[in-house]
């Protein structure tokens, strides 16, 4: 099992704008040099709420992958994969139903929240119950120590980690497993005194720090296989063996990328610039944002920050230019175009590598093919490892 396994996925909503790059695909192609990292294509969650319109998820989530590629992701760092084509996923999903209690899907705050706004659509179906679930599974398949995801979604990682538990405290404790913890101690000699010292102190005073100091403990000690190491941690904690792995949220900062109205860049607010956006949309869609209602007139004073531009100068124009734009704006030495067309010359710089590299993707659809074909039998080979252990302790091997 991999300590340093990062998982993430993205509904296909085909081509993706600057909000996604700022606010998830920048930071995965940073994380894709630190960790091991699968990226999927998450055509079933998309099912959750388009199961009546089904037809553009494929295209969708091919353009989308265009665009991760374009933007940085590399297929010989980060595995790349489509979700549909790794089925342990559905088959962990299944077997996690069967424990998992009907409230703690419930409680997830944005299963109401979604119903309230997706109003207009019937979402009273287990698939959409059953999602953070899903969720759930796509992790705990691949055994993924950490899950970068911003605040609004650190409650389903808090699910995964207590079905993963619960799952452990089920199916962990096999006959063996007594056995397997004193062989494993025997293995530790003088030092399985400590390690039983920790215990005792999480077992009677609930003292969390002490799972930090087991875990690097129990890292250190290299007189243990990894079997004997998933035993201990289960004696510790009380779980039995550790079948699956508990994830950790890796909190990713809110990303900050202005609409072209001033709210948050959404699809939902038609208000996105694309990442193939050409050089002269970008100008066109910037010349019609709303600006300092103060500044009426071309020779009426501003103030930059009340006005929805100078959101992306913050972004993408450096020191100089933000200079020139506040003397320019407060003392209307500059008009309003003036201003944007600075700003459009900054989202070019960025956009321009990854429009040309899009187009180079687009045009051979071969190569997606074969990136996703290959990602999804590296994924299931991942996969396969933790539905052995699962269908084994589950007595689901013949």
């Amino acid at each position: 099992m991999s300590a340093e396994r990062v998982l993430s996925g993205m509904r296909p909503t085909g081509s993706l704008h600057l909000g996604h790059y700022h606010g998830v695909i920048e930071n995965w192609v940073r994380l894709q040099d630190n960790y091991e990292c699968l990226f999927f294509v998450a055509d079933w969650h998309a099912l959750t709420t388009q199961y009546d319109a089904p037809q553009n998820i494929a295209q969708a989530g091919r353009d989308m992958v265009i665009d991760w590629l374009a933007a940085g992701l590399d297929p010989e760092k980060a595995i790349i994969f489509q979700q549909s084509q790794v089925l342990q996923h559905a088959e962990l999903h299944l077997l996690l139903s069967m424990m998992t209690p009907l409230g703690w899907l419930e409680r997830v705050p944005t299963y109401k929240d979604q119903q309230e706004k997706l109003s207009h659509k019937d979402l009273s179906t287990y698939g959409f119950l059953g999602y953070p679930l899903l969720q759930s599974a796509d992790i705990l398949v691949y055994d993924a120590k950490h899950v970068p995801v911003g605040e609004d979604q650190v409650p389903h990682i808090e699910l995964t980690r207590e079905v993963a538990r619960r799952f452990n405290h089920l199916y962990g404790r096999t006959p063996e497993f007594e056995q397997e913890v004193i062989a494993a101690l025997k293995k530790l000699g003088a030092t399985a005194k400590p390690y039983k010292e920790l215990r005792q102190r999480y077992q009677q005073e609930g003292d969390h720090e002490v799972l930090r100091q087991a875990e690097a403990f129990l890292a250190g000690a290299e007189a243990l296989s990894t079997a004997d190491k998933e035993s201990l941690w289960g004696w510790l904690v009380g779980s039995g063996k550790s079948i699956l792995v508990e994830p950790a949220a890796l909190l990713t900062k809110a990303s900050k990328m202005p609409g072209l109205d001033g709210q948050k860049m959404s699809k939902s607010y038609n208000n996105t610039i694309s990442l193939r956006e050409t050089p002269e949309d970008v100008a066109k869609k910037l010349k019609a944002m709303p600006t300092d209602p103060a500044r009426i007139r071309r020779t009426d004073a501003g103030n930059p920050k009340n006005c929805p531009v100078w959101q992306l100068h913050e972004v993408y124009s450096d020191d100089a230019k933000k200079q020139w734009v506040t003397e320019g704006c407060t003392s209307a030495g500059i008009g309003c175009i003036d201003c944007k067309n600075a700003v459009a010359e900054g989202i070019n710089v960025v956009l321009a590598p990854m429009r040309a590299r899009a187009a180079e993707l687009a045009a051979d659809p071969e190569k997606i093919d074969r990136i996703l074909r290959d990602g999804a039998q590296r994924a299931r080979a991942l996969a396969d490892e933790t539905m052995a252990r699962v269908r084994a302790v589950m007595g689901l091997t013949g």
